[in-house]
């Protein structure tokens, strides 16, 4: 159990109907998105993050944004299940790869700082530490930084953030300790996230600030926001679209449903599969010049 969370399993690992649902200490279905909270420690500003992607996968695993209970699924694309190809000289993702929950990156609204509206998603995170988290793990994060990509015309702001566990947290309090105690790997990451389309047929993406990185309280300020948004959001301010809000545990939430209710929704899922294998291509190696 992670931090009083565990995950539960239904269908096949590497197929369309997989999904990870999550439960809190006490065995009781809830939604990541919105029922475990943003802050680990308010005071500190450390957060909660749900890993999505452990770090070397490549399967697309995402927070079923539009799923009731926003299980944990794999990305698909034109009906096939969805990798992220290596890009050279890197491989699947380069850090531990999730989200903040009750965050919300409102399409609806414009970004002063980029000028692009929200990708429709909660907001990402790059966890740096050592450990190789494992898929719906929750940890908590001390936030260093974030990086605006503007990905086909939406923005998509990525937090780079440790794990307080890690044994090297104290030594990491902003994003220049990043720079001076892991050189290479901020330019490594605009490097992923600038080319890691390009193998589908996709152009590079581009990045505001010209693909610098904001410092830690810029980017505790775009998490708050984007706390602001969710918040419009789970109390029927904001119209979210095809965004699944149901939740156990959000007092003022007309989408507020019972345990009973929230269990059928599981038990409706197939049960738990062993794993698909992983297509062989998902190990293919791309190499192309930087433009």
């Amino acid at each position: 159990s992670m931090a009083g969370y565990s995950v539960e399993g239904r269908a096949a690992p590497h197929s369309l109907e997989y999904r990870l649902f999550f439960k809190d200490a006490a065995g009781c279905y809830i939604s990541p998105f919105h029922d475990i909270p943003i802050y680990a420690d308010a005071g500190k500003n450390v957060f909660n993050m749900v890993v999505e992607v452990p770090r070397w996968t490549n399967a697309k695993m995402e927070i079923a944004t539009k799923d009731p209970l926003n299980p944990i699924k794999q990305d698909v694309k034109k009906g096939k299940l969805r990798y992220v190809a290596n890009v050279f000289p890197h491989k699947g993702y380069i850090w531990n790869y999730g989200a903040i929950p009750q965050t919300w990156e409102d399409p609806s609204h414009k970004d002063e700082n980029t000028g692009c509206c929200g990708d429709n998603d909660p907001i990402d995170v790059c966890e740096i530490g050592s450990k190789v988290c494992s898929r719906g793990e929750v940890i908590k994060v001390k936030v260093l930084g974030t990086l605006a990509l503007i990905d086909e015309g939406e923005t998509d702001w990525k937090i780079i953030a440790i794990n307080v566990e890690d044994p090297e947290a104290d030594s990491y309090n902003d994003i220049s300790d990043v720079r001076r105690m892991k050189p290479g790997y901020l330019e490594a990451t605009v490097d992923w996230f600038r080319r890691y389309k390009v193998p589908d047929g996709k152009p590079e993406n581009q990045f505001a600030f010209n693909g610098e990185f904001k410092d830690k309280d810029f980017a505790v300020n775009i998490i708050k926001s984007t706390h602001e948004h969710w918040k419009a959001l789970i109390a029927k301010k904001t119209d979210g679209g095809e965004i699944n809000c149901t939740n156990l545990t959000v007092s003022n939430s007309p989408f507020c449903c019972s345990q009973e209710c929230a269990k059928a929704t599981v038990d409706a899922a197939p049960p738990c599969k062993a794993a698909n294998p992983i297509p062989p291509e998902v190990d293919k190696w791309f190499y192309y010049q930087k433009n």
